[in-house]
């Protein structure tokens, strides 16, 4: 099961950061990989237990991931898993971790492991979902720290 670990620096404090990467409302104002981002079931806000919907741009094969955070520790951590099944995934979760590095910086981390299917086809689909899914979530924390230090978040 593919697992990496991708990080970025941001010029601003672990909660800020965390505050508008869960932040649903402005997600879409920084986030590269979705097309539409929003939470489930009546919630108006991220948390432990809490569903949300991401489709992914033309890049990611407009796929609807649904989700739900199993750990919510503002400003440190939070987690989610897969609750669908969308093509190619059979598995997924991803974990997005902020470590200050100074007063006013931090360090923000997301790491993630999939399964893909159908299974018979995961040893050649597994390396290239995974080059994709790189590729992307270097440019997504680019992204992040572009729109965060022009001021915006």
């Amino acid at each position: 099961m593919p697992r990496e670990s991708h990080s970025i620096e941001i010029d601003a404090p672990c909660d800020a950061v965390f505050d508008l990467v869960h932040d649903y409302q402005r997600r879409l104002e920084w986030d590269s990989m979705l097309r539409e981002a929003r939470l489930l079931d009546g919630a108006t806000s991220a948390g432990t237990g809490v569903r949300s919907r991401c489709v992914g741009t033309w890049k990611g094969a407009f796929l609807p991931m649904e989700t739900e955070y199993v750990q919510f520790d503002r400003g440190r951590v939070a987690a989610v898993r897969l609750t669908n099944r969308p093509w190619f995934f059979d598995q997924f979760a991803a974990t997005i971790r902020h470590d200050a590095v100074g007063e006013a910086r931090s360090r923000t981390t997301y790491i993630y492991s999939f399964k893909a299917r159908p299974r018979l086809l995961a040893p050649w689909l597994e390396p290239i979902m995974n080059l994709m899914l790189a590729r992307e979530v270097r440019h997504r924390l680019q992204s992040l720290r572009a729109f965060v230090e022009r001021g915006r978040g």
